[in-house]
């Protein structure tokens, strides 16, 4: 309902970059330029400083950034407001989700959710565990799904429940008969491992630490983004990988990897954040409390299957 080139203005000046407010908002670079242009003709001053790449506000800008963000706010509860009264739940939610909760848990979240609130629209953005906690910190994101705990104090978080985490190779790579792998068993072969960010790689850095191995002495062999990339090259015998056991079911199913518990036993968090100052509408409050619920037992299907295939 908030006029449109206030919403661009807001996201041009929070994310610093024409392109990249295009991207946020699902729109192409020169309508944002000319949402500006409007806004800036509206108001007959310049509000943005354009040069040597970067992009800033003049001081009507910051003025008008300022009445912006309470006028988006109030837009925003208006509408939440009103939506509660008809007691349907809609408008969109923007999501963030880790590379492995959007891989595996993530489908089924949004099946579930959708059955029951059908005029909601959720806008899914995927990255890495960290990359997705400071966008929510920044309020770019209604909530996050991710696999670390959040310490920031601009976000809330809820403790949805945990994964385990294995050692996964190709069935015929040397720790493939191994029923449960030390640090110390790991360290000789190439390890495939995460992104930097992401937060499996973090937990499984840990791990090496808390065995008293330095990680300059683990065999990296990859530092990878992609999840479908991690499994392809450890079903190829490229080396070993630490990854969830909820989505490697199936791979390990079917043949093509071996999934190996670690001793101890490693888990990672699926948390469910939201900003902590930001209004709090019933939507995203919903969607939260169906999320921590659904995870919980989509946690113990994964469990109860993992035992089927042979105590995994």
């Amino acid at each position: 309902m908030a006029d449109r080139r206030l919403q661009v203005f807001h996201a041009v000046a929070k994310h610093g970059s024409f392109t990249r407010a295009a991207e946020h908002l699902f729109m192409t670079q020169p309508a944002v330029t000319f949402q500006i242009k409007q806004l800036e003709e509206h108001f007959n001053t310049r509000l943005l400083d354009r040069g040597h790449g970067k992009i800033s506000l003049t001081l009507a800008g910051e003025l008008v950034l300022a009445y912006a963000e309470r006028i988006l706010g109030l837009s925003e509860e208006l509408e939440s407001r009103v939506s509660e009264l008809t007691d349907e739940l809609s408008g969109v939610l923007n999501i963030g989700t880790s590379t492995t909760i959007a891989a595996y848990w993530l489908p089924q979240l949004l099946e579930t959710f959708k059955r029951r609130y059908p005029r909601v629209v959720p806008r899914v953005v995927v990255g890495n565990s960290q990359l997705t906690e400071d966008r929510v910190a920044a309020r770019e994101l209604d909530i996050g799904l991710i696999e670390i705990v959040s310490e920031q104090p601009a976000i809330e978080h809820f403790s949805a429940t945990r994964d385990a985490l294995l050692v996964i190779c190709a069935p015929t790579h040397p720790l493939a008969q191994a029923t449960s792998l030390k640090a110390t068993d790991l360290i000789e072969h190439p390890f495939i491992t995460r992104d930097p960010g992401n937060a499996i790689r973090e937990i499984a850095e840990e791990f090496f630490e808390a065995a008293g191995i330095p990680m300059s002495e683990v065999n990296v062999c990859a530092e990878l983004g992609s999840l479908a990339t991690v499994k392809h090259l450890a079903a190829e015998g490229m080396g070993f990988a630490i990854a969830s056991q909820a989505a490697m079911l199936r791979d390990i199913r079917e043949g093509r990897l071996v999934g190996i518990p670690l001793e101890p036993a490693l888990y990672t968090p699926l948390e469910v954040i939201i900003p902590r100052d930001k209004f709090r509408s019933r939507l995203i409050t919903t969607f939260a409390e169906h999320a921590c619920e659904e995870l919980a037992a989509m946690a113990t299907r994964v469990a109860e299957k993992a035992q089927q295939q042979g105590g995994v």
